[in-house]
């Protein structure tokens, strides 16, 4: 990491300006902790994972609060919810005094909570995801984006393996009582199988032999920590029955290929997943674009019940709607639109007040490949590389 620079940075910076208070979630080992303490050398650090710490809090939270010299950073506050009612006391008394108190926490529905509860107002709430790969050309289908697997690539499998198994022991026990941690190890192994497809709850209960309810609440478990995302369909007057459960996308492309037993780049590109793989990548790479500069997550698919199917729909500035095909090719070909045409003129023929902007077919690229990224696939269809779709999205 001492050589990356992480786009949420510029962000981060801005708000610790305009705010009392910064909270930065997401999952674990994104490089929370790491962020904070290099654009902000000079702060405190306390961590709330030390026993020792917490219990200095918890005896006495004024006095403990009256010792730290801010700006501070407190870590892993997700242990001590009853922190945020003492920081908010002080920011109040001190209104003008920016960017005193930079959090962080991994298990964000229950920060998120008492940061509704207790901070509305006085705290900016920003999400770090793994290295992009606009971050770093390290980050890869197989290594996917967390710093120490893509530091250490021959350890990387043994990374993957411990990041499991401490997940498991630490945040779902920590967020809810799961009581066969085992089933719940095979809940995911099962999940990484259904990586990029529509999800069904019903399809994933009966192997495990557990209760619809039950995937639901482990599917929440997931997503409040940061490591799956639920892509909703994109609903408006095309005049066509569409699809309307959500698409389950992983957020990390290395976690899944672990969870695959995909553990080597050959492995890969025989693997029946690659092509989920790499438009999971995608989904991943439009969703840390958008969080990195402080938006909101706006990322969507479109499928109706005649089968017409495209991956991403993007909402983009001036109101305008992108369209996007991903395929795990090097070699992209006119027939390969045909997708993005087809939902083309059905928006035009329906005059959604939303204009359609970019249609782009987004493909693996190489040394080899590279020359294709910025050749028209089609009329009004432009075949792209993953960095140069999240270029054009910025536009």
């Amino acid at each position: 990491m001492r050589d990356i620079s992480r786009n949420l940075s510029t962000t981060i910076i801005g708000a610790a300006r305009r705010f009392g208070s910064v909270v930065v979630t997401g999952p674990r080992r994104s490089g929370k902790t790491w962020l904070l303490r290099h654009l902000f050398p000079s702060a405190s650090y306390y961590l709330f994972e030390d026993p020792d710490i917490v219990g200095r809090f918890r005896a006495d939270p004024t006095g403990f609060l009256n010792g730290v010299r801010t700006p501070t950073i407190l870590d892993e506050i997700q242990n001590v919810p009853e922190l945020f009612n003492h920081i908010r006391s002080r920011i109040d008394a001190a209104p003008r005094h920016k960017g005193q108190w930079l959090l962080t926490g991994s298990q964000e529905s229950s920060l998120m909570r008492n940061v509704s509860e207790s901070m509305a107002g006085r705290a900016a709430v920003l999400s770090l995801l793994p290295l992009s790969v606009t971050e770093s050309p390290k980050v890869t289908l197989l290594s996917g984006g967390y710093p120490e697997a893509i530091a250490h690539p021959r350890s990387r499998n043994l990374w993957f393996s411990s990041y499991v198994q401490t997940y498991i022991e630490r945040d779902v026990r920590g967020i809810s009582v799961v009581h066969d941690l085992s089933l719940f190890r095979r809940f995911m192994a099962l999940l990484a199988t259904r990586h990029g497809t529509t999800l069904n709850k019903s399809d994933l209960a009966v192997p495990l032999g557990v209760s619809v309810p039950s995937i639901g609440h482990w599917l929440n478990i997931l997503e409040m920590t940061g490591l799956i995302a639920l892509i909703p369909p994109y609903f408006n007057n095309l005049g066509k029955r569409l699809v309307k459960s959500p698409k389950l996308y992983w957020l990390d492309c290395g976690l899944v290929c672990h969870l695959l037993g995909i553990e080597s780049e050959a492995q890969l590109t025989r693997s029946p997943f690659l092509g989920p793989i790499f438009e999971g990548f995608v989904a991943a790479e439009i969703l840390k674009s958008q969080i990195n500069v402080g938006r909101r997550r706006e990322l969507y698919y479109f499928r109706d019940q005649q089968g017409l199917e495209v991956d991403f729909v993007v909402p983009t500035s001036g109101g305008r709607v992108a369209l996007i095909e991903a395929k795990a090719t090097h070699s992209p070909n006119a027939s390969m639109a045909k997708p993005l045409i087809a939902l083309s003129n059905a928006w035009a023929k329906a005059r959604i007040d939303s204009p359609l902007g970019d249609r782009l077919f987004v493909h693996r690229t190489s040394a080899k490949s590279a020359q294709l990224s910025s050749n028209a696939l089609s009329p009004g269809v432009k075949a792209v590389g993953v960095v140069e779709l999240i270029e054009t999205l910025k536009k």
